[in-house]
């Protein structure tokens, strides 16, 4: 496999902006444009040709419907009682109002990937958003539980699509086999859109004057998790997963929000906001940039929070986080260096550096489902 070829995403440079740095310009979103794959054999399909059987799709648990007001007269169907958790406080059920999801594409063991469109109430943001759930969250002895969420999040534009929801790439794949494995907790996957348009790169941040993607990411995808999902109400539950520019929003937000995530595995070596739109607003900047937000943490003591990088050998960046964990890597934040043997820039590295170890490891640091006793 080789890395996704380099082409014009489109998008035009402020002005006195040059040509936009190597995470920004490398990747395109599967589905979007081919990956090359050995030997020139194909690329990774679009999304609506992975679909199988388009259409209403039924994911998370009971909760008001988000669909609106029913016909007048209309027969309404008996409305069952969610399941009440039984001993863990933790545990916090669908609030509603339950999303509309269409199926975009069937996996092999029967689960669904599926979209919905989300307005966020808080950053006034609306974009889409992709849900995996894996089989265990329909199982019975399940049902009173919650489950962990990982949010994963793309490089590159990061917009119309999340390529993570491209089934070709083998996240959903990889937790399930690592349930099965024992190596990984059966993670429900939320996979939101990064930016706002595909013409500039917004850092997963509250820009002056931009529409509040930090807000989006760290505030609205969550309460929409938590609208149709059993879900954990502490941060131990809550953790992201990203490549390249998607690695830097995941970790960025885990060290603004503490108190909300846990960890996150950062693939590509980005760790340093470089969005063009920061011109002018270098205080807002420095509060967005991991280094100073780290230094932040540990100056306060916590809480621990978690981040696993991953590089494939054959990319650069690696010295970059090395510097991160020189410097940063003590007290509250706990970072660990995965090396991916030949891997390059692309997301079936990553997913392999995933299922040789970074599965496990977040594993280990998050909570799993507890099934129901008897």
């Amino acid at each position: 496999m080789h890395e996704y070829p380099q082409q014009s995403s489109g998008r035009q440079p402020l002005p006195g902006q040059g040509r936009r740095r190597y995470r920004r310009a490398r990747w395109t979103g599967a589905g979007v444009a081919c990956a090359l794959l050995l030997g020139g054999a194909g690329c990774a399909a679009p999304e609506q040709e992975r679909s199988s059987g388009d259409g209403a799709a039924r994911l998370g648990g009971p909760g008001p419907s988000a669909a609106g007001t029913p016909s007048p007269g209309a027969k309404q169907p008996q409305a069952s009682a969610p399941p009440t958790p039984t001993g863990d406080p933790d545990v916090q059920l669908p609030a509603g109002p339950r999303s509309d999801f269409r199926q975009t594409a069937r996996l092999d063991d029967g689960t669904v990937i599926a979209k919905t469109r989300v307005a966020g109430a808080k950053s006034g943001f609306e974009g889409d958003v992709w849900v995996w759930t894996p089989k265990e969250y329909e199982d019975p002895k399940y049902a009173k539980s919650a489950f962990p969420v990982l949010i994963a999040l793309p490089g590159g534009n990061g917009y119309p699509t999340n390529y993570w929801a491209d089934r070709s790439l083998g996240l959903q794949k990889a937790v399930s086999e690592g349930v099965r494995a024992g190596t990984s907790l059966p993670f429900v996957l939320v996979m939101p859109v990064l930016n706002p348009d595909d013409k500039y790169y917004y850092d997963g941040a509250d820009i002056p004057g931009q529409p509040k993607m930090g807000t989006w990411m760290a505030e609205d995808v969550p309460d929409f998790v938590r609208a149709n999902f059993r879900t954990y109400r502490s941060r131990d539950g809550w953790a992201f997963m990203g490549s390249s520019s998607g690695a830097f929003v995941g970790m960025k937000t885990l060290l603004q929000h503490p108190d909300k995530f846990k960890a996150v595995i950062a693939s590509g070596g980005e760790i340093t906001p470089d969005s063009p739109l920061w011109k002018g607003h270098q205080a807002e900047m420095d509060a967005n940039n991991p280094e100073k937000l780290a230094e932040k943490l540990i100056a306060g003591g916590g809480p621990d929070v978690y981040i696993n990088f991953q590089v494939g050998t054959k990319e650069s960046g690696k010295d970059r986080m090395v510097k991160f964990v020189q410097q940063y890597g003590k007290g509250p934040v706990k970072t660990t260096i995965r090396d991916i043997q030949n891997g390059e820039h692309n997301g079936w590295h990553y997913v392999r550096g995933m299922k040789e170890g970074s599965l496990e490891w977040i594993s280990k640091v998050l909570k799993g489902p507890r099934p129901e006793a008897g």
